[in-house]
Formats: C-alpha cells, structure tokens, sequence
C-alpha cells in the first residue's frame, strides 16, 4: 500500500482524527508507533515512516504508544468495503479465522495458496496473516489484562497464543511490557462483576449518528434476542466457541461495550461482529461528502451526519430475516419471525424435558448465554431444519425457500460469513429457490458490508425518493442514483429515513 508522505505528514501534524485506522506512525527516534491524531509533540520528518498496519509498524521493531494507543483506533474504512482477496481476508482475521483454523484455513476459504496469500497481504498491508493475527492477539491479550482478573495463563490462551512464552515475548516485543505491568498500571479499577464479562471502549470516526441506528435496530428487535432500551442495544450472539451477550451504548467518541461471553476465546470475533454491527469503521465524512453534492439529499445529511448501514453479527439470521421481509411490512415481519423463535423456543422445551442425548454444554446454549441470561443468540440453519411444518407459520413457499437456504449453509454451498466473495455469494442466493434480487442484495448491504447497494425497487425506498422529490419508479431511480456511487447503500437508509 503506497501513502503520500506529505499527506500524512499533515495529518500528523494536525492530529487529524479522521485518519485514525488508515495508517500508523512509527517515530524511529523513539521506538514507537502512534496513531495520526496523538496528542504527543510532532516528530521530526527525518524521523517518521508511515505503515498500513500496526503489524508492519510492529513488524518494523516499534511498540504501540501507550499514550494514544494505536491498537485501539477504529479499523480502516479501506478494508471493511473492499471486496478483494486483501479485504476479504483482513475481515476474516478480524473474525479469529487464523487463531481458530490456521493461515491453511484462511488461505483456504479465500480460495489461494498460503504463499500467494501472503505475498498480497506483505504488499497491501506491511505483513503476513500471522503478523496481522499476532498484533491483534495481543490486543486481544491487553484487553482482558485490563479489564479482567484472569490468571496470566488464562489470557494468553483465551487470546489466541500457543504458549505462556509466546504471550509473554509478544506483549514485551509490542507495548515493551511485561504482562504483570499493564494489569498493574491499571491501578485501583476494578474489572467488571461476572465470570466472563468484559467492558471495553468501541472508537469510531465523528460524526455518529447513534438514534438513526438504534430507531433502525429496536423495531426490527426480536423477544428474546434484542432489544433497544434506555438508550442501548443488548442482544444475544453465537460465537465461535460459545454464546455470548453484548450491552452496546453510544457515546461521545465511542461505543461503550460490555460484553458477556461463555468462553474468553470469542473475544476477538465478538468485538469485530459489534463492530460491524454498528458499521464503526466507515469514514462518514468521506461518505457525507460525496451524497451531499446532491441537493435531494444536501439538507437530509446537514440535518443528520454520521448515518450509517446497521449491518449484522450473523449472516444466517440475516439471511432469515429477509427472506421472511420479502414483500411484507416490518411488523408484519417481526411476528412472524417471533413466531418463528417461540416454535423453536418449544422445541428445545421437549427436548430439555426429555433429557434425549442433551449434554450440559447443549443445555447451556440453549438457555441463551452465560449464566442463564435473557437474551440469546438467533437460531442456527441446523435448528431451523429440525422445526416441524407448525413451527414456521408462513406460506409453504416461504418456509421451502428457508429449508433450502438452511440446507445450503449447512452442506456449505452457500457462505454467509463476512469474508465472502460478495458477488459469488449473490449468485448463490439467486440461484435457491424463494430468493430474488431485492433478498440477495439486501444480504449484501446488511450482512455482506457492500457499500454500494441501492434496493430501488424497495417500496420504502422509492415512498423515500417520492417525499424528497428524487425519480421513484426502480428504472428511473437507477439511473438517477449513478451520482452516489460507491455510497449506495448509505444513500438507501437515507431514502428509508425519510419515508
């Protein structure tokens, strides 16, 4: 990834938040590595190298500043809408694929060699797939150091790392601190109450418009599994190794996350799905720019910046919610989908009951989260085949087109998970049955992070473009919308918001 000094220099110079997460600072002087908007004194040209990464910075023999803390600035707007072999695979990292299944198995779901994988990430981003994985096990490794009080041993592995050493060299190697030190520069703050929970900080770049996301998310929220109140969204979620719940409240320059999770090795993949959820990496002044050339839209981004695409923390429910969405209003959609959750809720009932080959890690799952929590996580494609006819209350076609989406992600010919080939995954969804245009790309605005998606045939949509006076027929709206692009999809939750 090639950078302009001189525009970066600047940034540096103006401690520019905006820039925050598009590339690092390493200060050879001192050893360390920052981020633009650091508030330390302005280093010297002679004195400064520009990385893509914070592996490349860490690559280069810098530690992370302890000051404006690089690791915890917002990730690059660049690789969340990219739809290339490099952004597919910096999602999927982000989602623990290297710490779970290895560079083979990233490599792998990528559909590249692991040399020729590496070989791209060197060149876009400063470091291999274990480098990017390492510097963000030890951010992982920080976190629970400060905000929990594990056992040293405990975090190392809940973090990601082979070995006690590892972790200890690693976190020596990155903040020049050995692991006791950073739990001790805590100070008197205690950790959160609760086996397993864990409150961190969510940044994201200003300006945020926080009530369009919450108005957005409470009346499509579901008993059981979300809900919006007093200001925060909270719902269950389905982890890799576990279930997990997620308090999210925005604030002033961040999203304050409290986290509950069965097991400490989804922190990572749960930080990265809120994140998504909430669309924290994009860069809304970019964004605002560039739909604000418009006059339609001019007054409507004056009047609220910052909105942003509520996307998903997984792809099956996603998935679920728009098939039964199609053509129907959103409350109608909301019951039947309750509906739908109470059916499974009582299937689970009759097999607790029975005690028919459930094991204790089983019964906790379906209980929805660690110690019996409220709110769970929405049902996986293998739960939704076990319903019988009576459980799903819908036309025969709707429930033979979630049967057969069920059966695809489970025989894996279908792939909703966030480092998908979005346009491979389109036409997979076109071709099963019950699936049209308007579903298949509303997955790839809400679950698949397409930036660029106008759903203009959406009847709020076009009531939308009819209220700010904009073409409302798809054909003509098309054409009309060309002067957005790539920001589509921002334009569309415009276009909702105002019908």
């Amino acid at each position: 990834m090639e950078m302009d000094f001189e525009r970066c220099y600047r940034a540096v110079d103006s401690r520019d938040q905006r820039f925050d997460g598009w590339f690092y600072t390493g200060v050879t002087s001192t050893g360390i590595y920052c981020r633009p908007s650091c508030p330390a004194i302005t280093p010297k040209r002679q004195n400064v190298r520009f990385f893509p990464s914070a592996a490349a910075a860490q690559g280069a023999g810098l530690r992370a500043c302890r000051r404006c803390r690089p690791d915890a600035a917002p990730g690059s707007p660049l690789w969340d809408v990219r739809a290339d072999v490099v952004g597919r695979a910096m999602r999927l990292i982000a989602d623990g694929v290297v710490d779970r299944d290895g560079v083979p198995g990233l490599a792998s779901r990528l559909g590249y060699t692991e040399r020729h994988l590496h070989r791209m990430l060197s060149a876009e981003m400063g470091a291999g797939p274990l480098a990017l994985a390492r510097a963000q096990r030890a951010q992982t490794a920080r976190i629970l150091i400060e905000t929990t009080d594990l056992a040293m041993a405990e975090i190392a592995f809940a973090a990601g790392f082979g070995s006690v050493r590892q972790f200890n060299d690693t976190l020596r190697e990155v903040y020049a601190s050995a692991p006791s030190d950073l739990r001790a520069a805590r100070g008197r703050q205690q950790a959160p109450a609760g086996a397993g929970t864990i409150a961190l900080r969510l940044a994201y770049r200003p300006p945020l418009h926080a009530r369009a996301l919450l108005d957005f998310l409470a009346v499509r929220a579901l008993p059981g599994v979300d809900e919006v109140r007093d200001g925060t969204y909270r719902r269950g979620l389905r982890l890799p190794h576990g279930t997990g719940q997620v308090a999210l409240t925005p604030a002033h320059g961040h999203v304050a996350a409290t986290l509950q999770l069965a097991d400490l090795r989804d922190l990572a993949p749960a930080v990265a799905r809120c994140r998504r959820l909430l669309d924290l990496d994009a860069d809304p002044t970019a964004i605002d720019a560039t739909l604000a050339t418009d006059p339609a839209l001019a007054p409507a981004i004056t009047a609220e910046p910052g909105i942003r695409v509520p996307r998903a923390v997984d792809g099956f429910e996603q998935a679920v919610r728009a098939i039964i969405g199609q053509q129907v209003s959103v409350t109608s959609a909301r019951t039947t989908l309750t509906r739908l959750l109470t059916a499974h809720a009582h299937v689970d009932h009759e097999v607790v009951a029975t005690g028919d080959g459930v094991s204790g890690q089983q019964l906790h799952d379906q209980r929805g989260g660690p110690e019996g929590g409220a709110l769970r996580g929405f049902l996986g494609a293998g739960e939704l085949l076990a319903l019988p006819d009576s459980g799903f209350g819908m036309p025969v076609g709707r429930r033979e087109a979630l049967r057969g989406l069920a059966r695809a992600v489970v025989d894996g010919s279908v792939d909703l998970a966030p480092g998908v080939d979005r346009e491979d995954a389109v036409r997979r969804l076109l071709a099963l049955p019950g699936i049209g245009p308007w579903t298949a790309n509303y997955l790839a605005m809400r679950a698949f992070g397409d930036p660029d998606i106008l759903l203009s045939s959406d009847l709020a949509v076009r009531r939308g473009a009819a209220a700010l006076g904009l073409p409302d027929t798809p054909p003509t709206l098309d054409r009309y919308a060309e002067r957005w692009r790539p920001w589509r999809s921002y334009a569309t939750i415009r276009l909702w918001r105002a019908a």
